[in-house]
């Protein structure tokens, strides 16, 4: 089969403040290439309990934590990281401040991409402004695109749609939150169309709900081959 695969993982993490070693165990079994993480360490010792949950789960840090206020990028030893940034939104009086993590990478030296990870806010009041200002920074990328996220919102909602609108991903109305009775769908993964998507999969393990407080998402795609 064409093309070079790539399995990424989007998980909200919940502060780590839930099971453990079942969130570890659970990465480690779903072993990504790309693990976009939404409410990491973002405060106190954020450095070290970003890096420990890299080494714990068998990754390294891309980029992210404090500087995208808790979206945090980590990598398996498959992919190559070339540049990172990070983009804070405008701060609403009152409202926690969000951003988002951006990384430009590559398998093996042979499929470059772009991956970016983002929680929106709980307000849908300011959620549509900070989906598009985070579609914006990769809406004119060369490379091939995944954006992952905690959108707060469900397929049909605005931002939800601001962020879908000329991507692929899966839309189906599998609830994600709250993980042990989940009830609604608000996390998303979501790629240029030059990506094939072979495998998109919500996980609904009791591992899963004993890990955190959203189920994660697992999807395995194929890049085009530089």
């Amino acid at each position: 089969m064409s093309g070079v695969p790539l399995r990424v993982v989007s998980y909200n993490v919940h502060g780590m403040r839930d099971d453990r070693p079942a969130l570890v165990g659970l990465i480690r079994e779903l072993a990504p290439d790309v693990l976009v993480v939404q409410e990491a360490p973002r405060r106190f010792r954020w450095r070290d309990r970003c890096a420990s949950l890299a080494g714990d789960a068998g990754m390294v840090v891309a980029a992210g934590g404090l500087p995208a206020l808790g979206n945090l990028l980590l990598v398996s030893l498959r992919v190559a990281v070339h540049r990172t940034w990070c983009l804070r939104y405008p701060l609403t009086p009152g409202r926690h401040m969000r951003g988002a993590v951006f990384a430009e990478a590559s398998v093996r030296g042979a499929a470059r991409f772009v991956v970016t990870g983002s929680h929106l806010a709980t307000d849908p009041a300011e959620r549509p402004a900070q989906a598009a200002r985070w579609k914006s920074e990769v809406v004119d990328m060369p490379e091939p695109v995944i954006m992952a996220a905690d959108l707060n919102e469900g397929p049909g909602g605005s931002a939800w749609r601001m962020v879908a609108d000329g991507l692929t991903g899966d839309d189906r109305d599998v609830p994600t939150f709250p993980a042990v009775l989940p009830q609604r769908r608000i996390d998303g993964l979501f790629v240029s169309p030059d990506i094939s998507i072979e495998r998109y999969e919500i996980i609904n393990s009791a591992q899963a709900r004993r890990a955190s407080d959203h189920l994660p998402i697992v999807a395995d795609l194929r890049l085009p081959s530089a």
